[in-house]
């Protein structure tokens, strides 16, 4: 299944943005934020904005929930058990169940909601939320932990069925945020299957927003626009009275089967590890930290902040695109030089480095699945004054295509071998520079967003540092931002952003630097 892993593999610029296991409360992305949401229920494409932006007009709320036909999960034979959970699920699952019980328990959620045009038919939204599970083996899968590794069995297609459960009348939308921001904290569980929910609120002659929410350990960023799409096409079918014809959509189970097949006996003297031990030794350490002054305690989890902006608008981002592609770059190598120039003008160092998600969905086998399609790399390149924005472009693109070429060795395992000291902390043990971008204009179904209005949330319970994901859509550059909520990092927050925007607009002008 992974022959030709490493020319399959993409960065999240082109797909897939959720983050590698371990960074806090459930593992996402990091970097900048500082004002109030821009965003006003005016897009045309698909974004991501915190919970408490979402714009649902008030309704009924119909929810709909997973069953299975047989034996419970309790009562499945261990013998069932046989398959493992991938490095990333085994590593989330972990962390959940150790803290659990603790001060700062972990939890987090994804989420999506979409608008469906006109009266619902119900039985066909219906129809097509449980052709959804039964599509993705990783939404039938529930989890074990057996001696030390994590299993999982997948009921069958025809073990699951769905309930309806009718939530009741909402006046405000207001009450509809509150009403399913509590029921995501309790049905998305990483511990409890199914670790995910979804239903609908449904309004009287009008559009009926639809939402899901999941656990990471079923799903990651690019999951959201798939599960969009699918759930969407297979609702318009159903209404046709006709099945769905979907694109394949390998099996996240079959691709986190291969993963462990291939990388579960390596050792720390094994050769593929040589790009990480040369950027340890650089780094002093596995994790390259953040480095700005966010007032955050070591070892201490903090409530988090959520907020959202953008960046540039469509014609400004277009312009920036075009000033990469003059000198032999494309817009994420543009997104990631601005972000390395703002944290030198604020006080950074000349030379940046940072940890970047990279899709291993690949453009065929995974790109229509939901799972957690995610590794993790570092990358360094110099931001050096001196250097004009052509140079600068040249040492991203350099330093980008050296780190590609370690892509094999999953990140979780790389951690696990090569800095066991902070393996079974409940956080990266101090803030980290992560970055994650996707592009949404090359989503699956990007063609109806403007009628489909799709958006995805995460929420996280608790942070040490800051999580950021920028998004390219049809209306520009944006950017979500999880930070601590402390007053120290508000203030640094704000200034970055303000240095970032005021980056990227330099860029889009002007090659020179």
């Amino acid at each position: 299944m992974l022959q030709g892993y490493r020319a399959r593999a993409r960065v999240c610029c082109d797909s897939n943005s959720a983050a590698p296991t371990g960074s806090t409360a459930a593992a996402v992305d990091l970097l900048i934020c500082g004002t109030p949401s821009l965003w006003h229920g005016r897009n045309t494409s698909m974004r991501q904005i915190p919970w408490e932006s979402a714009d649902i007009a008030p309704g009924h709320i119909v929810q709909w929930r997973v069953r299975v036909v047989g034996p419970a999960p309790a009562d499945r034979p261990r013998e069932e058990y046989r398959r493992s959970a991938s490095f990333n699920q085994d590593k989330h699952y972990s962390l959940i169940e150790a803290t659990r019980n603790t001060e700062d328990p972990l939890a987090s959620w994804l989420a999506v909601t979409f608008e469906v045009e006109g009266t619902l038919h119900r039985g066909a939204l219906e129809k097509a939320l449980l052709h959804l599970v039964r599509r993705h083996h990783c939404l039938r899968c529930e989890f074990r932990r057996l001696t030390e590794d994590l299993a999982l069995a997948v009921y069958g297609p025809d073990d699951i069925e769905l309930e309806a459960v009718d939530m009741g009348a909402f006046d405000t939308p207001q009450e509809v945020r509150a009403f399913l921001a509590d029921s995501f904290q309790k049905d998305a569980d990483t511990l409890v299957w199914p670790p995910y929910t979804m239903g609908a609120v449904v309004r009287d002659g009008g559009s009926t927003t639809v939402y899901l929410a999941f656990d990471h350990i079923v799903s990651d960023g690019m999951s959201m626009p798939n599960i969009a799409y699918d759930v969407q096409t297979a609702y318009a079918a159903y209404c046709a009275g006709e099945d769905p014809e979907l694109p394949p959509a390998g099996s996240y189970v079959d691709f986190a089967r291969e993963q462990r097949h291939r990388y579960a006996s390596i050792e720390v003297d094994d050769g593929s590890l040589a790009y990480w031990k040369a950027f340890i030794a650089r780094n002093g350490g596995i994790f390259p930290r953040f480095p700005l002054d966010l007032g955050a305690e070591p070892g201490r989890l903090y409530p988090a902040f959520n907020e959202s902006a953008t960046l540039l608008n469509d014609r400004e981002a277009e312009m920036l695109e075009v000033r990469c592609r003059e000198v032999g770059g494309k817009p994420f190598m543009g997104l990631l030089a601005a972000v390395a120039v703002a944290l030198r003008e604020e006080g950074g160092p000349d030379l940046y480095r940072a940890l970047l998600p990279v899709s291993e969905r690949g453009r065929d086998t995974w790109r229509h699945s939901v799972g957690w399609f995610v590794n993790t790399l570092p990358i360094e390149f110099s931001v050096a004054r001196e250097l004009d924005f052509a140079q600068l472009i040249a040492g991203v693109r350099d330093g980008f295509s050296t780190m590609m070429e370690s892509i094999d060795v999953p990140f979780v395992r790389a951690w696990e071998l090569l800095a066991p000291e902070y393996f079974t902390g409940r956080s990266w043990p101090f803030p980290v520079n992560f970055v994650s971008y996707i592009d949404m204009r090359k989503c699956p179904g990007a063609e109806n967003h403007a009628r489909w209005r799709p958006m995805a949330y995460v929420w996280v319970s608790c942070v040490n540092g800051t999580t950021s994901w920028f998004q390219r859509d049809s209306d520009g550059l944006h950017i979500n931002s999880i930070y601590v909520d402390i007053p120290q990092a508000h203030q640094t927050m704000a200034r970055l952003q303000d240095t970032l925007r005021k980056t990227l607009r330099t860029m889009a002008r002007s090659a020179a630097m």
